[in-house]
C-alpha cells in the first residue's frame, strides 16, 4: 500500500507539473455590470462570457472569467494572474466596465466604488498600470484589451477637492514601457464608446469576429475591429491601439500546420494520461486527471470512474458498519442485555444489511455504467484512427497522382473532424440528416424515435444498410458523402415539391385544387328552370268538365260533340257514323250523330 501510495502522489505531481508547463497562453477576463453609485450597465457581463469564450476556443491554456468585481476582488485576480504570467508566453487581460483619467492616469472602476470626491479615486479604483505589471513578466506578447471608455457617471457627479486638477472624457492616452506590449481601447483617448443596444458591445462582437484568425497578425486583426466598429456605430466610435511590436508577425492563435505526413491525433496526450489513471485507478489520480483536463469526452470518462470509486468507498463503508452492529449485538446477546437492548440492536443490524445491499447494488450499477462508457471510448478512439488513417491515405493517393500529372484526380475522401463526445456525434449526424431532407425536426443531443426513423428514411432511398438503433460514424460519413437531397421532399396539400423547397399551387380561372392535389374544374350547378302548366281557356274547361262528369254518370260513357260543345248521349240514344254530307254541314265538330228511338 505504502509503494501504491507513491505511485499515485508521483502520478498526480506529474500532472500538475506538466499543466503550469502548459500554461503558455493565459487570460484573464473581468466585466463589471452591477455598480452600486451609478446606473447599471446591461453589456459587460455578456461582453466578458463572449470573450473568455473567444479565449477559450482559441485554444488558450488557461482562462479566468469574473464579472461584478469589487475593489479586493479586482486586485486579487491581478495578483493572481501575475503569478501565473511567469510561466506564459502569452497574457492577455481584458477589461468590460466604467474607467476615469485622473490628472493623466487611467483607473479601472470596481462595483462597490462610490468616488464622492477625486482623492477617492486613489483608494476605490485600480490603476491601469497595476494591469500592465501583472501581464509584465509574460516573455512573447502582453497585451491589454479595455472596453472601458463608456460614458462615466462618476466623472460628472465626483467632486474635487482641487481646482485645476483634471478629470478627463475617456481614458488617456497610454505609451507603454514594456517591449511587446499593446493596449486596445473601445474609443481612443478622450472619446467614449458605445454599450450598444444588442447584448454585446460593438467591440466586444468586433474581437470574437476578428482576434480567433489562425496566423492573422494582431495589428491586423486589431485595424480589421477599427473598421468594424466605425461601419456598426455610423463612424462615431474609433478603436485605437497603443504600443509597438517587432517585425515579427504576432497572430493571436497560431495558423494552422499544412500537413506533410501522418498527423497525430491531437488527442493523443490526453489519451494517454486518461489510460495511466485508469491504470492507478485511485480517487487521487482520478482527481489529478481533471485537473489537468476539466472538459471533454475523456473527462466525463474520469468523472464515471470517480463515481465507480466512491459507490465502491460507501459499500465498503456499509460492510464494516454492518460488521459493527453485528459484534454489538452479539455482545449483547453474550453479555445478557435487556430484551428491548437486544431488540434495538437487532433492528440496527437489519437496517446495516439493507444499507450493505443497497450500496452493493449501487456499486454494480456504477461499474455497468464505467464498462460501457469504457466500451464506447474504444469504439470511438477505433472509428477516429481509422477515419485519420483513411484520409491520410487518400491525401496519399492524391499526392502521388499529382505527381504523376494525371489530367483527372479523383476527389478526396470526405473530410473527418473526430467528435469531441457522443452527444456532438448525435447532434452532428442529426444535422447532415436534416441537409439531405430527412429530418424535418430541430436537433436534440438524444438518439430518440424521429432519428432513427430518419436514418431509416435515408436507408430505404440511399440504398445503405446502416444500424439505425445508435448514431455511428459510419453513419456520418455515409450521410456527408451524400451531395444533394437524399428523402423526397413531402409537402402540404396545396403545395407541390419545386427542388428543395414547397411552392404553393396555382390553379387558373375556373378551377379549384382537389384531393388528388391537382387542379380540377370548378362544376357550376345551372339553376333548373319550372314548366310552367299551359293555360286553358275557361270556355274550353267547362264543356271537358261536363263530359267528364257525363262519363261518370253515363253508364255507355259515349260522348256527342258539335259547334256548341260536347255532351254525353242521351239514356235510350247512340252514336253512328254520320254522312259526307252530313259531315260537310257540321264541319269538323263531330264524326258522329246521336241517335234516339
Amino acid at each position: 500500500m505504502g509503494a501504491f501510495r507513491w505511485i499515485t502522489l508521483f502520478f498526480s505531481i506529474w500532472l500538475m507539473c506538466s499543466s503550469a508547463q502548459a500554461e503558455r497562453r493565459i487570460a484573464l477576463v473581468m466585466g463589471n455590470s452591477a455598480y452600486r453609485s451609478a446606473p447599471k450597465l446591461s453589456n459587460p457581463a455578456n461582453d466578458a462570457a463572449l470573450v473568455g469564450g473567444m479565449f477559450k476556443k482559441a485554444g488558450f491554456d488557461w482562462v479566468d472569467v469574473r464579472t461584478d468585481l469589487n475593489a479586493s476582488e479586482m486586485r486579487r485576480a491581478l495578483r493572481d494572474f501575475g503569478g501565473r504570467a511567469r510561466d506564459a508566453e502569452v497574457a492577455v487581460i481584458y477589461y468590460a466596465g466604467h474607467g476615469i483619467e485622473l490628472d493623466g492616469t487611467n483607473y479601472l472602476i470596481p462595483t462597490d466604488a462610490t468616488l464622492e470626491t477625486d482623492s477617492d479615486v486613489l483608494d476605490e479604483t485600480v490603476a491601469l498600470d497595476r494591469a500592465l505589471f501583472a501581464v509584465e513578466p509574460a516573455k512573447q506578447l502582453r497585451l491589454i484589451i479595455l472596453d472601458a471608455c463608456r460614458d462615466n457617471p462618476f466623472s460628472r457627479s465626483i467632486k474635487r477637492t482641487v481646482a485645476v486638477r483634471a478629470i478627463g472624457r475617456g481614458l488617456a492616452k497610454v505609451e507603454p514601457t514594456s517591449p511587446n506590449t499593446m493596449i486596445a481601447f473601445a474609443a481612443k483617448a478622450g472619446s467614449t464608446a458605445s454599450d450598444g443596444d444588442s447584448k454585446n458591445s460593438p467591440f466586444a462582437a468586433a474581437l470574437v469576429e476578428r482576434l480567433p484568425t489562425p496566423g492573422l497578425d494582431l495589428r491586423k486583426a486589431f485595424g480589421f475591429v477599427r473598421d468594424d466598429v466605425l461601419k456598426n456605430t455610423s463612424y462615431k466610435q474609433e478603436p485605437y491601439v497603443y504600443g509597438s511590436l517587432g517585425g515579427d508577425d504576432v497572430p493571436l492563435v497560431a495558423a494552422k500546420p499544412t500537413a506533410t505526413g501522418p498527423q497525430a491525433n491531437p488527442d493523443d496526450a490526453v489519451r494517454r494520461n486518461y489510460e495511466l489513471a485508469l491504470q492507478l485507478g485511485t480517487r487521487d489520480g482520478w482527481t489529478a486527471f481533471l485537473s489537468r483536463y476539466a472538459d471533454g469526452f475523456y473527462a466525463d470518462l474520469a468523472k464515471g470512474q470517480l463515481n465507480k470509486i466512491a459507490a465502491e468507498e460507501a459499500r465498503a463503508a456499509a460492510v464494516d458498519k454492518a460488521r459493527q452492529v453485528e459484534e454489538e449485538r452479539a455482545r449483547l446477546a453474550a453479555d445478557g442485555a435487556r430484551k428491548v437492548e437486544q431488540n434495538k440492536a437487532a433492528a440496527a443490524a437489519k437496517a446495516a444489511e439493507n444499507a450493505q445491499l443497497a450500496a452493493e447494488k449501487a456499486k454494480q450499477i456504477e461499474e455497468t455504467k464505467a464498462a460501457a462508457a469504457e466500451q464506447r471510448r474504444k469504439e470511438i478512439e477505433a472509428a477516429v484512427a481509422k477515419a485519420l488513417a483513411d484520409k491520410q491515405a487518400a491525401e496519399k493517393k492524391v499526392s502521388s497522382e499529382a505527381d504523376q500529372k494525371v489530367a483527372a484526380l479523383p476527389s478526396p475522401a470526405p473530410s473527418f473532424e473526430p467528435v469531441e463526445s457522443p452527444q456532438e456525434l448525435v447532434r452532428s449526424v442529426q444535422s447532415e440528416l436534416r441537409r439531405v431532407g430527412c429530418l424535418a425536426d430541430a436537433e436534440s443531443v438524444e438518439w430518440g424515435a424521429k432519428p432513427q426513423r430518419s436514418l431509416t428514411l435515408f436507408n430505404k432511398y440511399a440504398g445503405t444498410k446502416l444500424d439505425t438503433t445508435l448514431a455511428s460514424f459510419d453513419a456520418l460519413e455515409a450521410i456527408k458523402a451524400r451531395t444533394g437531397r437524399v428523402c423526397p421532399l413531402v409537402c402540404d396539400h396545396g403545395f407541390r415539391a419545386d427542388g428543395d423547397h414547397c411552392s404553393k399551387i396555382t390553379c387558373r380561372a375556373g378551377y379549384q385544387i382537389g384531393d388528388e392535389n391537382t387542379c380540377e374544374k370548378i362544376n357550376v350547378k345551372k339553376p333548373t328552370a319550372k314548366r310552367e302548366e299551359p293555360r286553358v281557356n275557361a270556355d274550353r274547361q267547362a264543356p271537358a268538365r261536363a263530359a267528364s262528369q257525363a262519363s261518370t254518370s253515363n253508364a255507355s260513357g259515349q260522348i256527342v260533340c258539335n259547334a256548341a260543345g260536347c255532351r254525353p248521349v242521351q239514356k235510350g240514344c247512340h252514336l253512328e257514323s254520320a254522312t259526307t254530307a252530313a259531315m260537310g254541314s257540321m264541319g269538323a265538330a263531330s264524326r258522329n250523330r246521336e241517335v234516339c228511338n
